[in-house]
């Protein structure tokens, strides 16, 4: 078959076919060489999945982790590793979307379903959005109390300035971003790389956490926890930003241009998130290293953490190091954020706002909740805040995922890119898995508001 001929069978399979660019001014803004080794062809794809990676390092995943670490041990480090796992098909499942249809996985619900079905999903969307950006606050105003002793409730009004940077960055073009993204994740890398070299682990302990066990399912604690990292490790507003963002590359509209695309977008973000894992799992082989083997198994507010790392480590570069990264975390989450709400406001509903005022919107929806539980319940509460926003993204989760699998599973969408059956089999069974454990979590909640 041509790739006209493809190009049009793919379009064919749309309700609406009129396409607007996703993100139109960075749209198809970064070359990518057409001739030259694989490797310069890779680096000119590298970088959207650091964006994505992001996500699944915001200070929500600490409070998890943490939480997860001091009171299970290394127990919980075979759902770090499934959820990443799950998380790269995903990612790269929406990357592939974006690059074959030319829209993002937003756009191609808005084309795909009808008015109060896109309605609902972008209602539900922006909630998962919501509670992101409120760990996000929450975790850089703890750090900029931790580090400079601003006040939370000061240091949660500070987060709202962010905006400035936001928009300095999108003015500067798109590599900018990234270059500013990969920065900060690996200097969150090389502050945890130096705190697990000072916990000293045991070697066999954390190799026998990522061998999955019955009671993970069977503690309703442990689940809980569990679909906590499962929430903020597969996040849902990263596979509609991962779909827009892969269309900022210039490529060839032929099947040999998507097919190059779709391979190096892969290795991109499958990378990436394999640095993600690793912060993940450093933070609860740190929390079960440090807490859980000192009899701390309570410990899951970030400050807590940040306050007993000195004095159990011996040193206190440890807490610094911690506090260094939790800034970087936070701050590094709110540049993706501003290009995901962007992203689903747009795709959804077809209404451009400019970013400034977006990120503002979405950032007062974040901040409110933040102040009222920060004034109420003191700073205690925001443990639990950060837990529960975790949850309420893997809530979301199935609304995101299983539209990306129907689409890329679908030959009049997709055309020859349709999924194999090996590919759509596993995505499928992922997107049951996360139905069936985030229905089970619906279950044990209500049933203990009952009791």
């Amino acid at each position: 078959m041509s790739d006209q001929a493809t190009s049009l069978a793919a379009e064919q399979g749309w309700r609406n076919t009129s396409k607007q660019p996703s993100l139109p001014e960075v749209y198809g803004s970064l070359r990518v060489p057409k001739k030259g080794s694989w490797i310069k062809k890779f680096l000119a794809f590298a970088g959207p999945g650091y964006l994505v990676a992001v996500g699944y390092m915001d200070p929500g995943n600490w409070a998890t982790d943490l939480a997860g670490g001091s009171r299970f041990g290394y127990t919980l480090l075979s759902v770090i590793l499934f959820s990443n796992l799950m998380a790269m098909l995903l990612q790269a499942l929406a990357g592939k979307l974006g690059i074959v249809t030319g829209r993002d996985l937003a756009q191609a619900c808005r084309d795909h379903y009808s008015k109060p079905v896109v309605i609902g999903l972008w209602v539900l969307c922006e909630l998962a959005i919501a509670a992101c950006d409120l760990a996000e606050v929450i975790g850089s105003a703890i750090a900029l109390k931790l580090l400079f002793g601003i006040p939370l409730i000061y240091g949660v009004i500070i987060t709202a300035l962010d905006v400035l940077v936001v928009l300095l960055l999108q003015n500067r073009g798109f590599r900018f971003i990234e270059a500013l993204v990969i920065t900060l994740i690996g200097t969150i890398g090389v502050c945890f790389f130096i705190d697990i070299i000072l916990a000293k682990p045991e070697i066999g302990g954390v190799l026998k956490g990522f061998i999955p066990r019955p009671e993970i399912v069977t503690n309703p604690e442990m689940l809980y926890i569990s679909i906590g990292i499962l929430g903020a490790t597969v996040m849902p507003h990263n596979l509609y930003l991962h779909s827009s963002i892969v269309q900022t590359r210039q490529i060839e509209q032929t099947e040999l241009g998507k097919r190059q695309a779709i391979k190096y977008a892969t290795w991109d973000s499958s990378i990436a998130l394999f640095f993600a894992m690793f912060i993940n799992a450093a933070i609860l082989i740190i929390a079960s290293a440090t807490f859980h083997q000192a009899g701390y198994t309570e410990v899951a507010e970030i400050e807590d953490a940040f306050h007993l790392l000195a004095p159990l480590l011996g040193t206190t570069a440890a807490s610094v190091l911690f506090g260094v990264a939790l800034l970087a975390s936070g701050q590094n989450s709110t540049l993706t954020g501003t290009l995901a709400g962007q992203i689903v406001m747009e795709g959804f509903l077809n209404i451009r706002l400019a970013p400034w005022l977006r990120r503002l919107i979405t950032r007062l929806i974040a901040i409110v909740p933040a102040v009222i539980v920060t004034a109420v319940s003191g700073e205690k509460g925001t443990a639990e805040l950060l837990i529960l926003s975790q949850v309420v993204l893997s809530l979301q989760l199935s609304f995101a995922v299983i539209p990306l699998v129907k689409f890329t599973s679908d030959k009049n969408k997709m055309g020859e890119f349709a999924n194999s059956r090996l590919m759509k089999n596993s995505a499928w069974t992922v997107a049951v898995i996360i139905a069936v454990l985030n229905a089970y979590l619906l279950f044990q909640t209500f049933t203990e508001w009952i009791h």
